[in-house]
């Protein structure tokens, strides 16, 4: 809930983030907070390198099992190099912590203090979908073949997919995180990673995010792994899975393939993410598709997210030189060697039909070309 973000404590806390969300976006946009760029796979290099010195760390793990190990349980990712680069670890040991496989475990004589608790891990309800977030879903399915291995975000859109890929066959998961929608595909027999061919029959992930369900599935499986996000997120690793399709959700795109994924003109909405790791990691995969994916329109279907250019203030997240797929409701764009020109050409096929005229004027008035 970020109460640390709260008003009341602005005195006693300076919070530093390296991802905006909710109560923490809020702060930044109220000078409460800091917000410092950096992708998802190069956090840990934050801790281990001191530019962020970590004095004190608080964590929560599974209950110590009779050799004295303890889990991290539901997150890995940069929690586990942090750990092991502060002076002082505290842990709150909860019998509501699954217990994960891969590098996920600590020594209790690695730890300080103990507390125990009965705590349960944060729960991420599944979103409502909408009718737009099913026809992306759609679209995005018809890109996926019988044993890709996937990442998929957190989200509306990621949900949708799943829910068209009932019919597909071998599929396999290397991702930063998933959530319960991948859970019922394990179910299904539709997700079994038989067809990696790195990490074969194992779900490779640093963070999970769900509900109760999710948290029993994962609970001493060994179908799924946690690594640390430096070692799921790096895009060399992840390009070692053959057929590696990502997706990851956007808020904007200009004529020339630019994707603005983390902020709204000068506003800090989000976070870089995984999402370059991962458009990368995929385009350098045997057979991968990179897709980037989001609603045509914003504010009510007053703003075309296809733009000629981005707002002012607005942060690349993934350069034109590195975008391959964008889907909206309306289509798909493949922009993967494709001139500028062309490039635009697509995008604007795919963005909201009442705005196709006021986009092709702009394409004439840069391009001096009809559409």
């Amino acid at each position: 809930k970020g109460e640390y973000c709260n008003p009341e404590y602005s005195e006693n806390f300076t919070h530093n983030a390296l991802f905006a969300g909710g109560p923490t976006r809020k702060a930044i946009h109220e000078g409460r907070a800091l917000f410092t760029p950096c992708h998802f796979s190069r956090i840990p290099a934050l801790f281990t390198e001191k530019r962020l010195p970590v004095d004190v760390v608080l964590i929560m793990l599974s209950l110590p099992d009779e050799h004295g190990y303890c889990s991290y349980g539901v997150s890995v990712d940069y929690t586990k190099p942090a750990t092991e680069s502060a002076k002082v670890v505290i842990a709150e040991v909860s019998p509501h912590m699954p217990r994960t496989y891969g590098e996920s475990m600590i020594h209790i004589s690695e730890i300080d203090y103990i507390v125990e608790t009965d705590t349960k891990p944060a729960v991420l309800n599944p979103p409502v979908l909408s009718e737009t977030d099913e026809k992306i879903g759609k679209n995005i399915s018809e890109l996926i073949d019988d044993g890709d291995c996937l990442q998929l975000g957190i989200g509306a859109v990621p949900d949708a997919i799943l829910n068209f890929l009932t019919d597909k066959k071998d599929l396999g998961i290397h991702s930063e995180m998933f959530s319960d929608g991948v859970v019922n595909l394990v179910e299904k027999g539709v997700i079994n990673c038989s067809k990696k061919n790195f990490h074969p029959g194992r779900m490779v992930v640093t963070f999970l995010m769900g509900t109760e369900k999710l948290y029993k599935f994962v609970n001493n499986n060994p179908l799924v792994e946690m690594y640390p996000v430096s070692y799921v997120n790096n895009p060399a690793v992840i390009a070692r899975n053959d057929n590696m399709v990502s997706v990851n959700s956007a808020l904007q795109v200009d004529f020339t393939g630019q994707v603005v994924s983390d902020t709204i003109g000068y506003k800090q909405y989000s976070g870089t993410g995984g999402q370059l790791d991962f458009v990368r990691g995929a385009s350098w995969s045997k057979g991968g598709k990179s897709i980037l994916a989001f609603s045509s329109t914003a504010a009510g279907g007053k703003l075309s997210r296809v733009v000629s250019h981005i707002d002012e203030g607005a942060s690349v997240t993934t350069p034109r030189t590195d975008t391959h797929y964008i889907v909206t409701e309306y289509g798909i764009a493949d922009l993967k060697g494709k001139s500028v020109v062309d490039r635009a050409r697509a995008l604007i096929k795919i963005a909201h039909p009442d705005f196709r005229e006021e986009l092709a004027k702009s394409f004439f008035e840069i391009y001096r070309k009809a559409i």
